[in-house]
């Protein structure tokens, strides 16, 4: 569904990912675990459009993407939960589902979908006249889930799920991660939290300075040594 083949990006003259490899497949659960100022922002940005890398090429159904506008992208079907929620502050939670289905033109559809979304998160259907911006940081983060849902998205992108979230919100966002999966939706997930994103993942990907250095099925991550000790403070035995 989606593949990176040695891709390369800079900001200027420093150089943030070298040859950069990974791919995610149709109803796939892919992590991209790395700790901070590895790239894995970056390669998340790059997916979007947001940087065009100098050397490599991104694909979407086999279909080369990178160079295309994000607004192109987006179009396509892959759709991002940015770092930080990034909720419209000032627009109602119902307002903010209503932007994430912008480009749809389905108005049955887009009403059976608001209900779907009330359906798997309970709490937004308690405050859809509420202002986004007064919602705590779990509930603006399964605001911002549902809303990306509402774009029907072929593959979900998120950017750092767990920041900035207490352990009780960490744990519930992961465990609506995974129902989300569940129903069949593709997904990447750029995650710090290791432990947590190779509970729900099927595969994953270590990024370390900008280059991929483990990848694997999620249960065999979790028991690599060297991941082990480096992202789930755990000493290898």
């Amino acid at each position: 569904m989606l593949k990176l083949n040695g891709v390369s990006t800079r900001y200027g003259q420093m150089q943030v990912l070298r040859k950069v490899s990974l791919e995610v497949g149709e109803g796939e659960l892919v992590c991209l675990l790395g700790g901070n100022a590895c790239g894995k922002s970056t390669t998340m940005k790059t997916i979007l459009g947001l940087v065009v890398p100098f050397e490599g090429t991104v694909e979407f159904h086999g279909k080369k993407i990178s160079g295309l506008r994000p607004a192109e992208i987006s179009r396509l079907g892959i759709v991002p939960v940015l770092e930080g929620r990034r909720i419209f502050s000032e627009m109602s939670v119902e307002e903010n589902l209503i932007m994430g289905a912008y480009l749809r033109k389905d108005k049955d559809g887009i009403a059976s979908d608001m209900e779907k979304m009330y359906s798997l998160f309970p709490v937004l259907k308690e405050r859809r006249k509420q202002a986004g911006g007064t919602l705590s940081g779990g509930e603006q983060q399964m605001l911002a889930m549902a809303r990306a849902l509402m774009a029907q998205p072929k593959l979900l992108v998120m950017d750092e799920p767990s920041m900035g979230l207490s352990p009780k919100y960490v744990q519930q966002g992961f465990e609506m991660i995974s129902t989300i999966h569940a129903q069949g939706v593709s997904m990447l997930v750029v995650e710090q939290n290791a432990n947590m994103a190779l509970s729900v993942a099927d595969r994953g990907y270590v990024l370390q300075v900008g280059e991929i250095v483990l990848s694997g099925r999620a249960s065999e991550l979790k028991e690599n040594a060297a991941l082990k000790k480096a992202y789930l403070n755990i000493q290898a035995t």
